[in-house]
């Protein structure tokens, strides 16, 4: 089976371990993945919530805030993440003392990914029954323990929803930004496959990482068919 594997795709083979390998772009890819994954999350929620409740039919309407947080969340949105990429470089070079390779694109891909789950978490808690509101508000719950005790576990299913679209986004954004010198499959798929006319590693890596993104869609169904209800 291996001579097989080796005669159709030689080059695959010999890219496959070294410093340069599948393997290393494959952990590149998880990291650049799951770090930005974590980071752009835990920023995300906090915007989308905030987004939600400062609205005009919020808990905690203030029109002036989310006028200006509205407007934030959709010019990052709105830059291309390839430009994105070069214009908070300086930035980037600040906070983690690179701009390549999988930890100088982990800043890009946060900012990237954070103003669009920020958006994911608003449209999918504000789906959240308004009378359940207003029985928690009648009821005396203080707006944080409606958003924890309400808004997050009456939208955990549409919030799963939500991450799950952003990660697999965000993979596709991880591979756009090894392209560039971040590392990973993209990287592989372009400098080594692409540029060398080797297409058997441009189809592998191609892959690999529809893998990834079946695996996440797979959990994100899986965990939303149990909470469900």
């Amino acid at each position: 089976m291996w001579q097989t594997i080796s005669s159709w795709m030689p080059n695959v083979v010999a890219n496959w371990s070294g410093d340069n390998g599948f393997e290393i772009a494959i952990y590149q890819t998880l990291y650049m993945t799951f770090v930005s994954a974590v980071f752009a999350g835990i920023l995300g929620l906090i915007l989308g919530v905030a987004l939600l409740i400062t609205d005009e039919q919020g808990i905690l309407p203030q029109k002036h805030f989310y006028y200006i947080l509205d407007k934030l969340v959709n010019l990052f949105r709105s830059i291309p993440f390839v430009i994105l990429l070069a214009v908070i470089g300086p930035f980037t070079k600040l906070v983690v003392g690179q701009t390549i390779g999988p930890t100088g694109a982990l800043v890009p891909l946060i900012v990237g990914t954070a103003p669009f789950f920020a958006r994911q978490v608003q449209l999918a808690l504000v789906e959240v029954d308004p009378g359940i509101i207003e029985a928690a508000q009648a009821m005396g719950l203080s707006p944080w323990q409606i958003i924890y005790h309400v808004y997050l576990k009456e939208g955990l299913p549409e919030l799963i929803r939500s991450a799950t679209l952003t990660l697999i986004s965000l993979i596709g954004l991880t591979a756009m930004a090894g392209a560039v010198g971040g590392g990973g499959l993209g990287n592989m798929a372009i400098a080594v496959g692409y540029q060398r006319f080797e297409n058997d590693v441009t189809i592998v890596s191609m892959i690999l990482i529809l893998i990834l993104v079946f695996i996440v869609q797979g959990i994100g169904d899986f965990a939303v068919r149990k909470l469900q209800h």
